[in-house]
């Protein structure tokens, strides 16, 4: 039976008929899952980053604005002048910065506080992905100081 056709060693096209579109209808159901974890791989990286980089300069502006304040700065207006450094460094549509202050005992503890809104891939602000909700996430930083006053005995 040489001249069969090699009947069972290959497929014939009538073996295949019903698996036409298969690899389509998998990436139809696969890609809406990559691009939701892909989605938040980058916000996470993304926000990781932003966290970073805001330690550096919430730390950078308190030493620079708060450390030694001018003659007649009090606390408020330190606090005045960290949040105009930040927000200046932080002008991003998907983060908003803000500082609080609290003052004991000729110490000053700045706490800046990062929100980081998740983005789709930087095309404006979207809550979520697919229905996989992307919530606003914030991080914080205290700084504390010795506020010294030139010329001031205490």
């Amino acid at each position: 039976r040489a001249d069969d056709g090699g009947e069972g060693v290959g497929l014939t096209s009538a073996g295949r008929s019903g698996e036409n579109g298969q690899m389509t209808v998998e990436l139809a159901v696969a890609l809406p899952v990559l691009l939701a974890v892909a989605a938040i791989a980058v916000n996470a990286l993304l926000f990781f980053s932003e966290c970073a980089a805001f330690d550096v300069a919430s730390r950078d502006a308190v030493r620079i604005h708060a450390a030694s304040p001018a003659y007649g700065q009090d606390l408020e207006q330190s606090r005045a002048r960290v949040a105009a450094a930040l927000s200046e460094s932080f002008d991003r549509p998907y983060t908003a910065s803000s500082v609080a202050v609290e003052g004991a005992a000729g110490h000053a503890t700045f706490t800046s506080t990062l929100e980081f809104f998740p983005t789709l891939f930087g095309m404006g602000l979207k809550t979520s992905v697919f229905g996989v909700a992307l919530p606003k996430i914030a991080h914080a930083i205290s700084f504390t100081v010795d506020c010294y006053k030139p010329g001031v005995l205490l």
